[in-house]
């Protein structure tokens, strides 16, 4: 999809659409800005301006037609962490080095890889985000005063039930009214942002019934400029890239991640299809220019590009609209916005965190009681109560660990003979039995990829089924889709130990990606190419040719249909060579 595409035939009519969704997302925007700027432990208006910049050069320069960029209560936890243990400055150039890793994930065409991250894992950390969100607004609901922000989750809730007694009767009431507001506006007037009802309504409430007794934004953070903050290039020293390096890459993890998700979601409603890469790349330049004007870390908003295309988006001017109507409101309304009481942020903010907690997918994955209700609780534990980086770093490394031992279970290894009874004489592992099973070919079907997780597995199998050396054996590896390097040196490692004692190595239906370790690590030259197979009837009948036929005098298995003539040829040379004994002998 080519930049220009995405406006390719673009009319009035088109242009009348973007403006209405765009006044629409933008007026969203506003609060839903300063909630998430104030929960990551900044000032509100450093909310705005990350909605004004990279939310119009996410639009500009995104892969989706119809994304909404700004920033999302799922980088609340590591901002805030990074607030805390850094501060504000630190905070702009952690989001610049985000930026640099998102282009270089585009550039080296990785979106299609932050798809494979595990489901268990993206919900667990959404669930523990949203829990930390909610419960962060606790104080503000309760208009609780002298708290003492932190870190981590657990002194956080012991700093609100030790301040308790201070909880504030008229912040309650404007935080209820909020939230009725919230809850009711929808249903009423579906059309019309319910956050922007719920903070008029209350604010007006407490500025006309409760003024000076609840706490505003200006009484907390000081008056909102109504400008934009002048340029500025944060001083960037090797030291701080060191130390910033960790929560940088989890902002582009988690901003690939947001974007891409919301992209897809976009997709869906519409039917169009994104470009991954474009959107990495469009997501790292805005955030490497939004930290320049202040701005914090920013990604796709999922709920604010679904109300986009609600209300009839039909290009990216939308988003580039949206950004544009929240800096005229910046510019004419600033004075007004210091008025907002805080009590009105937070029912605002548990409710995102309420609707991002993927609470009946979270149920769903415990309910199936596997691995991944495992790897689901304990990133989900970690990111409450120590932090998203650690919680994304050992969900990661715990799924991996747990599909490398549910793909090593996957890899069987049978031994087979052919079936008689069946029509084709398909091979079959019920034909193998003590009375039923050829001394001199071992026959094996190998199933699930031959790797690292299962390669020694693959190996003992092979060795613990074979009671006495057979002179050939025959491997079936036409289910076998995938091969590493410790599959290849353990198969290997089987090849050279029969051929040790004079065995033969034969290998039938082998895929592309096998064969091509086999030829690349010279393993298909040793083996020979004469001894592979497309299917495995040929390798049989060749198996068959090689036999010690002396050995099958008196054999009674009968494992292949050939095994009858070769037994009789055996007894009948052996018949001839009786007479010819007795009659040199009556001589």
């Amino acid at each position: 999809m080519k930049w220009t595409g995405r406006f390719e035939g673009y009319h009035a009519s088109a242009f009348r659409k973007d403006l209405i969704s765009g006044l629409i997302v933008g007026i969203i925007a506003i609060p839903l800005g300063m909630a998430f700027a104030i929960a990551a432990g900044v000032k509100p208006e450093y909310g705005i301006y990350t909605t004004i910049v990279a939310g119009i050069l996410i639009s500009l320069l995104g892969g989706s037609k119809f994304q909404i960029g700004g920033p999302t209560g799922a980088f609340i936890p590591i901002l805030f962490a990074i607030v805390m243990q850094y501060g504000y400055e630190n905070l702009l150039i952690a989001g610049f080095m985000a930026g640099i890793i998102l282009v270089l994930m585009g550039l080296c065409k990785l979106g299609a890889l932050i798809k494979f991250i595990p489901r268990p894992v993206t919900i667990g950390f959404t669930a523990g985000i949203a829990v930390i969100i909610f419960s962060g607004q606790i104080a503000n609901f309760l208009g609780l005063s002298g708290i003492e922000k932190h870190e981590n989750f657990l002194p956080n809730m012991k700093e609100i039930v030790m301040h308790l007694t201070t909880t504030n009767i008229y912040s309650v009431i404007t935080a209820g009214v909020c939230l009725v507001v919230l809850l009711l506006t929808p249903r009423i007037m579906p059309k019309v942002p319910g956050s922007l009802v719920g903070l008029v309504v209350s604010s007006v409430v407490a500025a006309v019934f409760f003024k000076g007794d609840v706490a505003t934004i200006g009484s907390s953070f000081g008056a909102i400029p109504s400008t934009l903050p002048q340029f500025h290039f944060p001083q960037i020293t090797w030291d701080r890239i060191e130390m910033l390096i960790r929560p940088a890459f989890i902002i582009a993890m988690l901003g690939g991640i947001e974007s891409l998700l919301s992209a897809v979601v976009a997709d869906g409603m519409t039917g169009s299809r994104h470009h991954s890469s474009r959107e990495l790349i469009g997501q790292g330049i805005a955030n490497m220019v939004t930290p320049l004007f202040g701005g914090i870390p920013a990604t796709g908003a999922i709920a604010r590009t679904a109300t986009n295309i609600k209300n009839g988006a039909v290009s990216p001017m939308s988003g580039i609209i949206h950004g544009i109507v929240v800096f005229l409101v910046l510019i004419l309304f600033a004075p007004y916005a210091s008025e907002i009481p805080l009590a009105s942020m937070a029912p605002i903010l548990m409710l995102v965190a309420w609707n991002m907690s993927e609470r009946r997918e979270f149920a769903h994955v415990l309910k199936t009681k596997t691995s991944d209700s495992i790897v689901l609780l304990i990133t989900f534990i970690l990111t409450v109560f120590t932090n998203l980086t650690t919680a994304v770093e050992v969900g990661l490394i715990l799924a991996v660990i747990l599909f490398v031992k549910r793909m090593s279970d996957v890899l069987r290894v049978t031994k087979v003979l052919p079936d008689p009874a069946d029509n084709h004489e398909k091979v079959k592992a019920h034909m193998v039995t003590e009375g039923h099973d050829c001394p001199q070919i071992g026959m094996y079907t190998i199933e699930g990829p031959l790797f690292f997780g299962a390669a020694n597995m693959f190996e003992k199998s092979i060795m613990d089924t074979i009671h006495q050396r057979p002179k050939v054996l025959l491997l079936r590896m036409g289910k076998v889709p995938f091969m590493d390097t410790t599959g290849e040196h353990n198969l290997t490692s089987l090849v050279k130990h029969f051929k040790k004692f004079g065995g033969l190595v034969l290998i039938s239906g082998v895929q592309p990606q096998p064969m091509e370790v086999l030829k690349r690590t010279g393993l298909f030259d040793f083996i020979g190419a004469a001894h592979f197979f497309g299917h495995t009837g040929e390798a049989i009948d060749y198996a068959l040719s090689r036999l010690d036929h002396n050995k099958c005098l008196g054999c009674k298995h009968f494992a292949f249909r050939e095994c009858t003539t070769l037994s009789n040829k055996v007894l009948q040379k052996d018949a001839i060579q009786g007479a010819r004994c007795l009659d040199t002998a009556s001589r």
